[in-house]
Order: C-alpha cells, then structure tokens, then sequence
C-alpha cells in the first residue's frame, strides 16, 4: 500500500490552494462548480480521503474498524456484524457501521467518509467495488477485509465462500434429484454481484449438462418473504412446466414455498424449491428448506481476527474458504 495522499498533494495536482481544497473537502457554501469539479477529480485521483483526526491524536488512527455492508434488514448481514463486533470488542476495538443498500455510488461515498475518521482497518462486503474506493482502499494504508465472496482478486485480504461453487453444487443436486425444467428467481435487479456470480454459474452447471435453465424471473424490489411468493406465482403462470425453482435466498424461497401451500401444490412431488444462506427461520416452516448454508458467523469472527493478526504481524494479502454446507431437505 502506498503512503496515504495529503490534502497538500490534491492542492498541488488540481493547482488550487490548500484552503480551497479544505473548503471543498468540508462542502463549504459559496464554492463554485469550476474550483468543486477540479479539486474532486484530482481527489479522485490520487484516491484522497479527508483525515478529520489530523493534529487530534498522536496515532494516524483511530481504533475504530469500519464495516460497510448491504443491510441490516437482510437477515444475512447482522450475524456476520454480531461476529465482528464480538470479537473486536474483547480486543478494545469498536465498529462503525456503514449501509449501502446495493448502491456503488453509496458505497463510494460511504467509504470516503469512514476513511476520513482514520479507522485502524476496514471490512467490507463483496470484491466488486468503484475504481474510486478501490483507490482510496489502496491508499488508506490500513488491512482491508473483503467479506461473503472469495471469486475473484482482493484488494488486501477475502474471507467467504466460492459463490460460483455453491451454485453449481445446487445445480448438481437438483439435476441428480431428477428435475428437468428448472427456473431461477432473484431480487434487487441483481445489484449484488454475489447473486450474479451464482445465478451466471448455476446457469452455466445446468448447461455443461444439457439441461438449459428454463426459465428466469429477476424481481427489481428489495429481497423478501412477501416478493418471493409473488414472483413465484408469475414464474409459474409464465412457465407453468416448471419441476423446481432455485432462489437467490431463503427469503424469496420460503415466500415460494407459502405460495405453493396456499395454491395446493405439492413440494417437492409437483415442485421442487431450494434457496441459498441456511437462514435460522427457515427451520419454522412446516416443511425443511433444501438450502445452502454459508458460515455467516463464522465469516464476521474471521474477518475481526484477520484484521487484529494484521496488527500484530502486517501479513497481508491472503484469500480465506470457509466453505459452504449443501443441506438436502424436504423441498427436493
């Protein structure tokens, strides 16, 4: 990681005073479009982040861990922050929290923030980020965790699982089960790139076995119980050959099993239904959910720890599988 770029190197890249960048840094009034334009591309480009610590403390950080996920209301994401912030608070660290909903914009942004506090590490979700805050990641010369996927290059360290591993064993399972005429549905209009890895790779499995996907539903809406049932009920009045319906989670997948309750259809002998995540509610409904299970927990401990060791011994630069479980239930 290169040494972290400093207000006076963005005043002498953009050709304005240091002043004039304070201004634009702090979002002062009565700054024209002109002087904003020009001091926020070369902050781009030189990846530079406010230190809003600077002259407060002695160390160049705070103790603080940022962590940027998604959201708190997918029930994904606060088992892997409670692992976090277990083991950062019986080290005396602290979490602060950034939410994205999705968005790369958001996030960009949220990074640029959070970096601003000079956190002693950062976690955040997924390996797909903006050139912009992969630039000041790289620059913000702390450990940096990239968290639920390991398909692809880290900027520093990625602990999860193989997305495209899980899907395909879904495949492999579904088609070994006998089902022939296999469709997907998913949510967010496949902004997490998670989804799209496994979605493309379950895809790509089913072919390679001469069974296409037969067909496929990407819902626009946030992921949910309610979306699921209703997606399921389209899919079925699009393609009602249907044998079995793999979901992009447990949330849209308990939704298709309550549309097949309500609707008299039997699971697995008419449909069969499997989701992604091994979600803890899933084992209330009356029938067991065939799933992935991911090691959310474990993931969030893993990525506290890896960020501490980095204190401890600057190792940098490993790409952690935690593995995934395949549960075979009542719905296949």
């Amino acid at each position: 990681m290169s040494s972290r770029p400093t207000l006076r190197d963005v005043a002498r890249l953009s050709g304005v005073s240091e002043i004039s960048v304070s201004r634009v840094m702090r979002n002062a009034p009565n700054i024209s479009v002109k002087l904003r334009s020009r001091v926020e591309a070369a902050a781009q480009e030189l990846g530079y982040t406010p230190n809003r610590l600077a002259g407060g403390l002695k160390s160049q950080t705070s103790g603080l861990i940022a962590v940027v996920v998604p959201s708190m209301s997918n029930n994904v994401f606060p088992e892997v922050v409670d692992g976090i912030d277990r083991i950062l608070s019986q080290a005396g660290r602290r979490t602060v929290l950034g939410l994205t909903q999705y968005d790369g914009d958001r996030e960009e942004r949220i990074i640029r923030d959070l970096l601003s506090w000079s956190p002693s590490g950062i976690i955040l979700a997924g390996l797909e980020h903006s050139d912009a805050s992969c630039k000041m990641l790289a620059q913000a010369d702390i450990p940096v965790v990239e968290i639920m996927d390991i398909d692809g290059t880290p900027i520093d360290t990625a602990i999860g699982i193989s997305q495209r591993n899980a899907a395909r064993a879904m495949a492999d399972h579904l088609l070994d089960r006998g089902y022939q005429r296999i469709g997907y549905i998913g949510a967010w209009g496949e902004a997490p790139s998670r989804s799209l890895k496994r979605r493309l790779a379950f895809e790509e499995r089913l072919s390679e076995c001469g069974t296409p996907l037969a067909a496929r539903l990407i819902a626009p809406d946030a992921s949910s119980i309610s979306l699921g049932r209703a997606c399921c009920s389209q899919i079925l009045n699009d393609t009602p050959s249907l044998d079995a319906l793999f979901f992009a989670n447990d949330d849209l997948a308990v939704g298709g099993l309550l549309h097949c309750m309500a609707h008299g259809i039997e699971v697995p002998h008419q449909l069969a239904l499997a989701g992604f995540n091994g979600i803890d509610f899933v084992d209330a409904m009356p029938q067991q959910l065939t799933t992935i299970q991911t090691p959310r927990d474990k993931m969030g401990e893993a990525a506290a720890l890896r960020l501490l060791e980095h204190h401890d011994t600057g190792a940098s630069h490993q790409t952690i599988d935690l593995g995934f479980s395949l549960l075979a239930r009542d719905t296949t």
